[in-house]
């Protein structure tokens, strides 16, 4: 929060801020009652112009390093009841290894779980609040291992400024949150974003898979229908084509799988009988997956826009550079992001997203002036969908 007051200066015109646990909501809240983006029409104007507002675009959201801490309550048989007991054998349930059979204590010194169905209403609220608002960041990680308890000792030795409910340099643990809660988590928050109109911010980490299976599972039934070239001749001449056109047939009549191999469509029978539980936009950040794996968002039968969005921080910085770079070029120029991914503003953020956006142009072979151009304005339809 100490880093907010530098905003008003920062070259970049405007940042999408992210919330990801109990302890930011509510200060995502206050920066945008002071810096939020209203409307579209002020993004013509000029960064200094606007000094204290126009400058953000909130996003509520839960993030999934942090998705132990809730439990579903909309299930028949939910993991946590009120109890101590209930708390010991929520986070039995939904941490692995199983902590009382590690460390009886490990549990109790986490804090007592809150209910999904709250959180939600808490973030519909917002998003009312806030009608420019994303849901974010959201997501699935299976490398991330929940920290230790503070001890006394670094109780008092703790930073002042750092939001609480972050590690701060703790030891880490050996527990992990269990991939089938995280991916409940997520699409609870997935099909609150559907119902509202809202895009969303989505990270994953070492399970693209179950991502990718999370995500398409909320639009399953809306696919859309892709016509093979010789369905396009006939509708074009008004006439069926009997040749034997095998190959180009099955080019584009089909989704990606999981694996991206193609399976046939199955069909639209759900359309307009139930509510578009999928986000309209979807970005995802600091994208890490493979080629092949990102081919399955962009593939024509997707019924929402997935973009993909690439930092410094993470995308060269954990020496990931050449698939970075293999899946950049493959990427549809609309369909590309920047961003920071850090939670200092400033002169430190203007730099990070301004290193990032060379990195593109060059690896597109665009030049400066239109690379940053094309990325501002995908950065617009992605947010505001209408924006030019």
């Amino acid at each position: 929060m100490a880093s907010i007051a530098s905003i008003p200066a920062m070259k970049a015109r405007t940042l999408t801020v992210m919330s990801t646990r109990s302890q930011d909501q509510e200060l995502v809240c206050e920066v945008a009652s002071k810096h939020g983006l209203h409307d579209g029409k002020t993004l013509l104007s000029p960064p200094l112009a606007l000094r204290d507002q126009g400058r953000i675009v909130p996003s509520f959201g839960w993030h999934p390093w942090f998705s132990y801490q809730l439990y579903d309550d909309t299930v028949s048989n939910p993991t946590y009841d009120g109890t101590p007991a209930g708390k010991i054998a929520h986070y039995d349930r939904v941490l692995a290894p199983t902590p009382s059979s590690k460390d009886a204590s490990f549990s109790d010194g986490l804090c007592d779980p809150q209910p999904l169905s709250e959180f939600l209403d808490e973030t519909r609220r917002r998003l009312e609040k806030y009608p420019l608002a994303l849901v974010g960041e959201i997501g699935v990680d299976k490398a991330f291992r929940l920290p230790v308890a503070w001890t006394s000792a670094e109780e008092t030795s703790r930073e002042e400024g750092h939001t609480p409910g972050g590690r701060e340099g703790r030891r880490l643990s050996p527990y992990r949150v269990q991939i089938t809660h995280q991916a409940a988590i997520l699409r609870a928050q997935l099909e609150l974003a559907g119902r509202m109109g809202r895009p969303v911010s989505v990270h994953g980490v070492q399970a693209h898979g179950v991502l990718y299976d999370t995500i398409a599972g909320c639009w399953k039934g809306y696919e859309k229908e892709v016509l093979s070239r010789r369905q396009k001749r006939q509708i074009a001449t008004g006439a069926e084509d009997f040749s034997d056109d095998t190959d180009e047939d099955s080019e584009h009549d089909a989704t990606p799988n999981r694996k991206g191999r193609p399976q046939k469509l199955a069909g639209d029978s759900n359309k307009g009988t139930k509510p578009k539980l999928f986000p309209p936009r979807i970005c995802l950040h600091s994208y890490s997956g493979h080629v092949d794996q990102l081919k399955m968002y962009i593939h024509p039968s997707v019924p929402t826009k997935v973009y993909f969005s690439f930092s410094m921080a993470v995308n060269w910085g954990t020496g990931g550079g050449e698939k970075t770079e293999e899946a950049i070029r493959a990427i549809p120029d609309d369909r590309l992001l920047v961003e920071s991914d850090l939670h200092i503003a400033g002169e430190q953020m203007d730099n990070s997203l301004e290193e990032v956006c060379r990195k593109i142009c060059q690896i597109k072979g665009w030049d400066l002036r239109g690379g940053v151009e094309i990325l501002g304005r995908n950065w617009r339809e992605f947010v505001l969908s209408d924006s030019k």
